[in-house]
């Protein structure tokens, strides 16, 4: 078997990975995340995801090469990763009390064959007091995460509920990915 690359700098997907109990590395993407809003939300996840692939499969011909990547949306409004403490402030009063997407895009690349498929879950938030919106991004846990918040992590007490995989919203559905990489012989 070709040896398995992550193409992540995400901790969390390298966390996941090792739920498919198959070794693997991990290596830095060298591709820019650009949405192009001519295409779906899901097709622009997607095309990051592979785009982060394709940009370290050349220097591991060899390798099968899995890129990801996540976006919250809500109202179709893209809420990606925070620049600031106020931003992510933003964020979370926007998802207070309210449902949102969390589509997350994967692409497999190998010298012989591609395959790039997204997942989408539908999260629920209570509502969200200003005190504890602050608390939070002052723990500073938000401020790497799609949406600014983080699941498995204090934000699992704002959520109400879910429709849909919990490791989407983490960041790699690793049951999807798994029946992929089965299914296309890699």
């Amino acid at each position: 078997m070709k040896k398995l690359l992550l193409a992540s700098q995400s901790p969390r997907r390298r966390e996941l990975m090792q739920y498919l109990e198959v070794p693997f590395g991990v290596v830095s993407p060298t591709s820019t995340e650009v949405y192009d809003s001519s295409k779906t939300l899901r097709e622009q996840i997607e095309a990051i995801a592979y785009d982060k692939a394709k940009s370290v499969i050349d220097s591991n011909e060899e390798s099968i090469i899995i890129g990801a990547d996540t976006i919250v949306t809500i109202d179709g409004e893209i809420l990606g990763k925070p620049h600031s403490e106020e931003e992510a402030v933003s964020m979370l009063q926007k998802l207070s009390g309210r449902s949102h997407e969390v589509i997350t895009g994967v692409a497999i690349v190998s010298s012989l064959k591609e395959v790039v498929f997204s997942t989408v879950a539908k999260v629920h938030f209570f509502e969200l007091t200003e005190e504890e919106i602050k608390n939070y991004v002052y723990s500073k846990e938000p401020m790497d995460k799609a949406g600014s918040y983080s699941i498995q992590g204090y934000a699992s007490r704002f959520v109400s509920g879910i429709e849909g995989d919990f490791y989407t919203v983490m960041g790699l559905p690793v049951s999807a990915l798994y029946q992929e990489l089965k299914k296309g012989g890699f």
